[in-house]
């Protein structure tokens, strides 16, 4: 029998009652549930989802990431404390998939909303999107964080006043090699490149590898490929997403095309929000927010560069997040807006999904992670 996925699912903070569900939602210690990190068993030969718990005891927790052996969950909340600072959580993941709230540290700036974890364990990274600043927090053996061992404040700003008036970190994304932290700033239109010093616990910026992005684009995500030395960036407020040459020798990317996530005929307001890679290394996805659509792209095993193939309606509002499972038999959606998980089929030759018909309500669902 194949084992099942977990899947971990951060959402903001309300109020929702679970209906009855044939699709899975069988958790129902109480009908009126605050939100929290959602967890799940998927069936990895249908996408059924089960949820099996829910973790209430974080506010605002909404993007999520595992460490490389899947033993541990980092979150961040939102919500700020007496210093007007976010928060990090760090949980055990026990074998059933429920989660041990370890301990949580500042992230010493407002609104964190992006973390990573370094290849080796060792410390976790987090962008603070309002406070435009990025920190790093060393983790000891056990998978506990640390206080924060450094801390960089952006300062800069673009051309859209409402959007870009000060800096606004808003992903991180090491490289294969450990080596680089890549930073998308929104705010300053620029992606920013840190060396990762493990001994001394600092990120020291790369200024030959950090680059500009075209005024009022807006650089939100970033992906690596799988295989190939390129990498993605999507910008929210430009609806595109780029392609770069990445040279994992000195760090640098070099820009080499830029496409629309959007349809030419469709008109209207949209945010594009989250980039993935497939499994395969075959195709890129990236989410549009307003268009409530996965915009879908085949890449070029040679060069890396993009051809768009076409979208596929989200069935819900606001796709802020999605992921693929690892054999990439399945993407999931985080819709934040109607409040539900939406699971289609990869054609892992054509790239194209498929709506499966398993619609799974979730309050504000804004992050999903996959511990295979």
């Amino acid at each position: 029998m194949t084992k099942p996925f977990t899947l971990f699912v951060g959402t903001y903070s309300t109020q929702h009652n679970y209906p009855p569900s044939s699709q899975g939602n069988e958790f129902s210690e109480d009908s009126s549930l605050t939100t929290g990190i959602h967890t799940f068993q998927m069936d990895p030969n249908s996408g059924d989802l089960r949820l099996t718990s829910i973790m209430q005891d974080i506010d605002e927790g909404s993007y999520l990431t595992l460490d490389p052996d899947g033993r541990h969950l980092y979150a961040i909340s939102e919500s700020s404390d007496t210093n007007g600072e976010g928060r990090v959580y760090a949980y055990q993941i026990h074998s059933d998939g429920k989660l041990g709230l370890l301990n949580s540290q500042s992230t010493g700036g407002e609104n964190p909303c992006h973390l990573a974890v370094d290849s080796t364990d060792s410390c976790v990274i987090v962008a603070n999107y309002m406070g435009g600043s990025v920190c790093m927090l060393p983790l000891d053996d056990s998978g506990r964080l640390k206080e924060k061992s450094d801390f960089i404040q952006h300062k800069g700003s673009s051309i859209n006043p409402h959007r870009q008036d000060k800096a606004h970190a808003h992903s991180i994304n090491i490289d294969p090699s450990n080596s680089r932290a890549y930073v998308c700033d929104l705010g300053m239109d620029q992606v920013l490149t840190y060396k990762i010093d493990l001994v001394k616990n600092r990120l020291l910026l790369d200024t030959n590898s950090t680059v500009d992005v075209e005024p009022g684009q807006g650089p939100r995500h970033f992906a690596f490929h799988t295989s190939l030395n390129s990498c993605y960036i999507i910008n929210e407020l430009g609806s595109t997403v780029m392609m770069f040459e990445h040279d994992p020798s000195s760090g640098q990317i070099v820009h080499k095309q830029q496409l629309p996530t959007l349809p030419k005929a469709w008109e209207g307001v949209n945010g594009s929000a989250d980039i993935h890679v497939s499994p395969n290394g075959k195709h890129l996805y990236a989410s549009n927010r307003g268009h409530d659509s996965i915009a879908i792209f085949a890449i070029d095993g040679n060069d890396g560069k993009l051809t768009a193939i076409g979208h596929a309606d989200t069935h819900g509002k606001t796709p802020r997040n999605f992921t693929l499972t690892p054999d990439n038999k399945f993407l999931i959606v985080a819709n934040q807006n109607s409040d539900n998980l939406v699971v289609f089929s990869v054609d892992d030759e054509s790239g194209l999904l498929t709506f499966t018909g398993r619609d799974i309500s979730v309050p504000k669902p804004v992050c999903i992670q996959i511990q295979s």
